[in-house]
C-alpha cells in the first residue's frame, strides 16, 4: 500500500469511528511547503462536519480530532465550526489548510465556498502572525550548532509578510512560489542551496550559520515589525455569510 493509499484509508477509518464527514484533507508542514527531509513525517490535516443533531445540544462537543501522532504520521482535524470561526478571525493557519498544494480529499462543496472564505483574510492580521512567527523562531538560530530546518521557519514567514504587503492576498503555501515572487535576488542562491541540503539531510541534521541569511533576517524582521505596528485593522468580518455556509454544509451532509 502506498503512503497516499494508507492516508486515504486512515481518513475513511476516522469517518467511521467518529461518525463524521471529512470535507477537506490536505498535507501541511514541510512536505506541502516544498522542503521536506528524507525522513519528514506526513502532517495530514482535515476539516470535518458532524451530523446536524450533534450541534443541537447544550453539552459542548469537542471540535478537534487528534487521530495519530508518531514518527511517520501526524493526523488531526478541525470541526467545520472551529474552521469557520478561525477564518472569521483571519487565522493564517486556516488559510494555509485551504491553500495546500497536496490535497488528499476535497468535497465539491469546498470549491463552492472557497472564494467566499478568502474574503475573510486580513492583511494586518496575516503580517502580524507571520512576523511574530519569524521572531519566535529566531531563538533557535542563536546556538552555534542548530537544526538547519530552523532557517526555513524564519525565512518563510518573512517572505509571507512580503507577499501580503505586495499582493494583499493570503500567501502561497509552496515556499518556491514565495522565493520566485518576493525574495531579494541576493539571498536566492543561499536559499536554493539550503533547500538542496535539507532534501538530503535528516530532520535532526545540524548545520553552520549562513552569514547572508543571518544578515538578511537581522535587518528585515525589525523593518517589517515596525511597519506591522502601524497597520490599521483592515477587515470588519461579519458572521452572516459564515452562518450561511455552515447551514449549507449541514443541509448537504445531514
Amino acid at each position: 500500500m502506498s503512503v497516499k493509499e494508507n492516508i486515504l484509508k486512515k481518513l475513511s477509518d476516522i469517518e467511521k469511528a467518529e461518525n463524521i464527514k471529512i470535507l477537506h484533507a490536505i498535507e501541511s508542514g514541510s512536505r506541502a511547503w516544498g522542503f521536506a527531509s528524507p525522513d519528514s513525517d506526513y502532517d495530514v490535516r482535515f476539516i470535518y462536519v458532524r451530523p446536524r443533531n450533534d450541534y443541537l445540544h447544550l453539552e459542548k462537543t469537542r471540535d478537534v480530532i487528534e487521530w495519530e501522532l508518531n514518527d511517520t504520521y501526524d493526523v488531526n482535524g478541525w470541526d467545520i465550526t472551529k474552521t469557520l470561526r478561525l477564518l472569521h478571525n483571519s487565522n493564517p493557519n486556516a488559510f494555509e489548510w485551504l491553500n495546500s498544494p497536496i490535497v488528499y480529499r476535497s468535497d465539491d462543496i469546498m470549491k463552492e465556498i472557497i472564494t467566499e472564505l478568502y474574503g475573510y483574510f486580513s492583511c494586518s492580521s496575516g503580517i502580524c502572525h507571520y512576523i511574530n512567527m519569524a521572531r519566535a523562531n529566531c531563538y533557535y538560530l542563536k546556538a552555534g550548532d542548530f537544526r538547519l530546518k530552523k532557517y526555513f521557519y524564519v525565512i518563510r514567514p518573512i517572505l509571507a509578510c512580503k507577499w501580503i504587503l505586495e499582493k494583499n492576498t493570503p500567501p502561497p503555501v509552496v515556499f518556491q512560489e514565495l522565493i520566485d515572487s518576493v525574495a531579494e535576488s541576493y539571498i536566492k542562491e543561499a536559499i536554493a542551496e539550503l533547500i538542496r541540503i535539507k532534501s538530503e539531510t535528516p530532520e535532526t541534521g545540524n548545520g553552520e550559520h549562513i552569514p547572508v541569511l543571518d544578515s538578511y533576517i537581522e535587518s528585515t524582521i525589525p523593518e517589517i515589525r515596525k511597519y506591522a505596528d502601524t497597520l490599521p485593522i483592515d477587515k470588519t468580518a461579519n458572521w452572516s455569510a459564515l452562518n450561511g455556509i455552515f447551514l449549507k454544509i449541514l443541509d448537504r451532509f445531514s
